[in-house]
């Protein structure tokens, strides 16, 4: 045991940190509580100042310290001190969870760019919709009187062709004929392939 000043107060002891990790490598519940009382601080500091973030940084700290509980018999005394060794892990961890997080953000931006649907130009649908009505009304007026009539009857009325033939009092084949034509010219007057 060595003894550590206190800040305001008379020394106290404290177990040397090596002996504690070998109890808490055994189970020792009691060792790892002072283990705990020892190295919390530091490790929550540096969690801190590596995150930013305190909340963040309590979750990182504990997840530490589990870890030591769980890996205490992994300590070797030869390759540096416990604190060191808690140090170490407590930067790992923090790194990891920046770099977690930094992809987390990543992936999440890449996402909203492959789903971002460009917002509705109201102006420029209503104008490529009146110029493809200014268009349809040029190529209508091309089509002769019968063929336009027939046409607009079925297709702005909604009229069969039986009932177009009726309306103009024309032959049923007669109006198959002009429809078909007048359609024809429509297609090519809008320049529609086929």
């Amino acid at each position: 045991m060595r003894e550590i000043a206190r800040i305001g107060g008379s020394p106290s002891v404290e177990p040397d940190l090596a002996e504690v990790v070998a109890r808490v490598a055994e189970g020792d519940r009691d060792a790892f509580a002072s283990l705990y009382d020892a190295l919390a601080g530091p490790v929550y500091g540096l969690v801190l100042k590596i995150l930013r973030d305190p909340a963040q940084s309590e979750e990182v700290a504990q997840e530490v310290m589990v870890e030591v509980w769980r890996h205490a018999a992994r300590y070797r005394p030869e390759q540096g001190s416990v604190t060191t060794w808690v140090m170490t892990m407590t930067h790992r961890r923090a790194v990891d969870r920046v770099r977690s997080e930094q992809a987390a953000g990543e992936r999440d931006r890449r996402s909203a760019r492959r789903d971002h649907t460009p917002a509705y130009d109201q102006v420029s649908e209503e104008v490529a919709v009146r110029l493809e009505s200014e268009q349809v009304r040029r190529c209508l007026r091309s089509l002769t009187e019968l063929q336009r009539q027939a046409v607009m009857l079925a297709y702005y009325q909604g009229y069969t062709y039986r009932e177009v033939a009726a309306s103009l009092s024309t032959p049923l084949g007669t109006v198959k004929t002009r429809m078909r034509d007048g359609l024809i010219r429509l297609r090519d007057c809008m320049g529609v392939n086929t």
